[in-house]
């Protein structure tokens, strides 16, 4: 095959993919805060498997799910704050991926996500494709666009939640979020 046939075979099967996931029903909006987040497996772009909320070692997170690709500036300005503000929590970008076309896929949607990630932040982007689903019931995908950011406390409930987009009073209650967390086992 040449470069041509290979471009051409990879986007029919990224049109497909987005033609099959565009067909599946979104999940009202909601709050999921107070609700613990529910178990789901996804593969982080260094190889590894995860399972949250049960790998994050009993400590903080921050997850901000995306449905979609553009939702990539959402967790930057998030990533962006949370370093800026010097907030001492472990955060994870979750692509979320609905659809079986997709999971067949995965090898190739990650390979595409680590040739635009440094590899020491392999580690922080969980994928997940099996589970979508659940999370998309969780916390919902109506307007899919902006990312889910939810703070889990060391159980993994959901103590902060905002899916507006990214705002720096939205950041000022995540901190006050973590600081409750951090005065509540201290």
């Amino acid at each position: 095959m040449n470069t041509s046939s290979i471009a051409k075979s990879s986007a029919l099967m990224l049109l497909g993919a987005v033609l099959f996931t565009g067909c599946r029903g979104a999940y009202p909006r909601q709050d999921p805060t107070g609700r613990r987040l529910p178990t789901v497996r996804g593969q982080r772009l260094d190889g590894q498997s995860v399972t949250l909320p049960d790998d994050l070692g009993g400590k903080p997170a921050l997850l901000l799910v995306a449905y979609k690709m553009n939702s990539q500036f959402d967790c930057d300005r998030w990533i962006l704050g949370v370093l800026d503000a010097a907030l001492d929590v472990a955060v994870l970008e979750v692509p979320t991926i609905q659809g079986l076309v997709p999971g067949l896929f995965a090898g190739s949607i990650d390979a595409g996500m680590r040739s635009g990630i440094p590899a020491e932040e392999w580690a922080q982007v969980v994928t997940v494709y099996d589970d979508a689903e659940i999370l998309a019931e969780f916390l919902g995908s109506e307007n899919a666009l902006p990312a889910r950011a939810l703070l889990l406390d060391p159980g993994g409930s959901v103590v902060f939640f905002h899916d507006e987009g990214y705002s720096p009073r939205a950041l000022k209650r995540l901190a006050e979020a973590l600081e409750k967390i951090r005065g509540e086992r201290g």
